[in-house]
């Protein structure tokens, strides 16, 4: 990278995909930072409150992608309703029930209506205790991979509790909940409240809600110092607001941290589609074997990894009842799905270190013949690297499963790559190298030997575990596998104990760690 990257540059572009899991405009989440840095400020906390804080505020939704597989199945898009939801009084039963009901019935028939309020009511409770728990379980894995202090991922375990009691999954209440969490459950109402209605209705909101949602006495700090913070939101630039901020002394990411990190960023990207498991990882391997292949030098390889780990950030903004849908997508939906490799351009341009990615991250869908998107540029008249990603991201995603249709073999897959080699399509020479490293032709740069049997899991496991991570229900793996129901439970529950997790999401994940799926 040109430049140095800083963690908190990291972290908040990890803010930004959150913002278009919850369909916020970007830089919503770095205003709700600014917001609890403000607060902690007022409040004389001490430092250490006040540095955890500010890590919770960009953070606190980095679990959103483990569970927007299972909200999408239950409402559709999953954007949606967490954009009409992200204002309510979570702490008021009520509120959030009458919300969700009017989302799932909205257009419905009466009949239809009533289905689905009975079904709701029999399992609003666990769908919520479920759902919350796994995102809460996801980012405790991913934050504990970028080596936080304990105390930030302390707080994130509190992500959806409320000072009540109401929240959950633990209904932990008062101060029970960290400090800083407190804080962020505050600063992130206010700022969607402030923005999307007015500041004197945030205000409102505070009063109204304090020692029921809130901590009384950060509902009163924030009354009596909201306004002029407001205020100063609107004359403050968020990103280079929020970089001021960071704590000190602050932490550079580079060599082996920094590819961690882009692997986390990967993971959190992935999570997203039970469909997606293993995409980013799996393409950054193949790109940088095949720019190896071309004979590329080292330090274009390591652009054209980091750019593949994360060329998909802007599918955080595309709901999963897009990209989960097993029918042909509409135009306006593909226009949806065209619409992410800007997504990621945005976000990464922010940071100067990130935006050296871009030329490579933000083309992986153009095409040589003008054909792709969202550009729709001639891709052989720009960066080697970005026509190895174009041929890459094919030739992982045809022999990948999808909702839509079963993953081609590798050998189909080859003969694809080669069909659209010659009709111009794809740059010739980056096709014939992603098709060597993949295996189709000599020299192979390299043989990987899968880890057998990863965590101590048997090959019946570890076959139950890959289609448990893309989503399958217990009814659907037992078909799979021809094993009764009873039997595919019973290995769920020991891959559970053994991994050490307790949720699908969070098994996802660990099986994207452990190149379980592909």
């Amino acid at each position: 990278m040109d430049a140095p990257l800083r963690l908190a540059e990291f972290v908040a572009t990890l803010a930004l995909a959150q913002d278009n899991a919850f369909g916020q405009p970007l830089e919503s989440q770095l205003r709700s930072c600014l917001l609890a840095s403000w607060m902690c400020e007022a409040g004389e906390f001490a430092p250490e409150v006040c540095e955890d804080a500010y890590w919770v505020a960009l953070l606190r939704y980095v679990g959103c992608t483990g569970h927007a597989h299972e909200v999408a199945t239950v409402f559709g898009d999953e954007i949606a309703i967490r954009a009409q939801t992200l204002v309510h009084d979570a702490a008021d039963p009520t509120e959030v029930m009458g919300d969700v009901v009017a989302f799932a019935t909205a257009g419905r028939s009466e009949d239809e209506r009533d289905e689905i309020i009975r079904m709701l009511q029999e399992t609003a409770h666990d769908l919520a205790v479920h759902n919350f728990a796994s995102g809460c379980e996801v980012a405790d894995m991913l934050v504990q991979r970028l080596d936080f202090a304990p105390g930030v991922r302390e707080a994130l375990a509190y992500t959806f509790e409320r000072w009540n009691g109401k929240g959950f999954p633990a209904h932990a209440e008062g101060e029970a909940i960290p400090l800083a969490m407190r804080v962020v459950h505050l600063s992130h109402d206010m700022e969607a409240i402030g923005r999307l209605f007015s500041p004197d209705r945030a205000l409102d909101a505070a009063r109204d809600r304090r020692d029921r949602t809130y901590d009384p006495a950060l509902a009163d700090l924030f009354v009596a110092h909201g306004r002029s913070w407001f205020d100063r939101l609107r004359e403050t630039e968020p990103w280079d607001a929020v970089l001021a901020l960071e704590p000190e002394p602050r932490r550079m990411l580079d060599g082996d941290a920094l590819d961690r990190a882009m692997v986390v960023a990967a993971d959190f990207i992935d999570l997203k589609s039970p469909y997606m498991g293993g995409h980013s990882r799996r393409c950054a391997q193949l790109a940088t074997d095949a720019a190896r292949v071309l004979g590329q030098p080292e330090e274009a390889v390591t652009v054209l990894r980091q750019a593949a780990l994360v060329h998909d950030f802007g599918t955080t903004a595309v709901p999963n009842s897009i990209l989960d849908k097993p029918d042909p997508l509409t135009r306006a939906e593909f226009d949806r799905v065209e619409h992410h490799p800007m997504v990621t351009e945005q976000m990464l341009r922010r940071s100067p270190a990130l935006a050296v990615l871009n030329p490579v991250a933000s083309t992986h869908h153009e095409k040589c013949d003008g054909s792709g998107y969202h550009k729709r540029v001639r891709a052989d008249t720009g960066d080697p690297a970005a026509c190895v990603l174009t041929a890459t991201e094919v030739y992982v995603g045809l022999t990948t499963e999808r909702a839509d249709r079963p993953p081609f073999s590798d050998a189909h897959a080859a003969a694809e790559l080669r069909r659209l080699e010659a009709q111009g399509v794809l740059e010739p020479r980056a096709t014939r190298a992603v098709l060597v490293a993949a295996g189709h032709g000599e020299p192979a740069t390299r043989t990987r030997k899968r880890p057998e049997n990863p965590g101590g899991l048997s090959r019946r496991e570890v076959d139950v575990l890959g289609l448990a991570a893309r989503g399958l229900t217990t009814r659907e793996i037992a078909g799979r596998l021809v094993i009764s129901p009873k039997t595919a439970d019973h290995h769920i529950q020991h891959i559970y104990d053994k991994i050490g997790v307790s949720t699908r999401a969070a098994a996802a994940l660990w099986a994207m760690q452990h190149d379980v799926v592909r």
